[in-house]
């Protein structure tokens, strides 16, 4: 694998971790575990059975936690704390040969975790104005199948899934943008003196 191909797949684990770090770090884990990939010297602990279980843990108590309206808001808030900083290691980790993690490579994994990760926040902020529940799930599971998705991708494909996630993320900010800007337009012309 060349660098380069390292590279996008340090991008993409963060930017897979801005929706889903405890997800991510299991998959990797489990990945390089079965053999699948190959893990770089300062992410092979992800691979053992206490990491294991663990984010495998918090990945399924983020799964039922994010199906929730307004469950989900407070544990995406609450989960900025890990999420970006997973999102750094993941990517740094992927990028060091020898288990030393390079600052510009945290502060790139740091940056596409922080903008996955606000894409998702202001998503949700945005699903849960409306009324009914399905959109949660429905979202939700997106999410889930996104990251399962897009792992399995960028070890088979690196440069198609850093344009797929190219793709999702300027759609997705230009939409909630675009619904974000509508609603503030609504809401300025119901309070306008009449």
């Amino acid at each position: 694998m060349t660098d380069a191909h390292v590279f996008v797949i340090g991008l993409l684990l963060a930017w897979m971790a801005g929706i889903r770090a405890y997800l991510t770090v299991f998959g990797v884990g489990l990945a390089g575990l079965l053999g699948w990939v190959e893990l770089p010297p300062a992410l092979q602990a992800t691979q053992s059975w206490w990491v294991l279980g663990t984010s495998g843990a918090l990945a399924l108590a983020e799964f039922f936690a994010d199906k929730i309206p307004g469950v989900d808001s407070a544990w995406d808030l609450l989960q900025t704390l890990a999420r970006i900083p997973a999102g750094a290691f993941l990517a740094a980790a992927a990028l060091s040969p020898d288990g030393d993690l390079g600052a510009g490579a945290l502060a790139a994994g740091a940056g596409a975790a922080m903008a996955s990760h606000a894409l998702k926040s202001g998503t949700r902020a945005l699903l849960n104005t409306s009324p009914e529940p399905a959109s949660n799930w429905v979202a939700s599971i997106a999410e889930d199948t996104l990251v399962v998705g897009g792992m399995a991708l960028a070890i088979a494909h690196p440069w198609l899934a850093l344009a797929i996630v190219v793709g999702i993320s300027v759609c997705g900010a230009a939409a909630v943008w675009w619904i974000w800007r509508l609603l503030a337009r609504g809401v300025r012309r119901l309070l306008a003196p009449q």
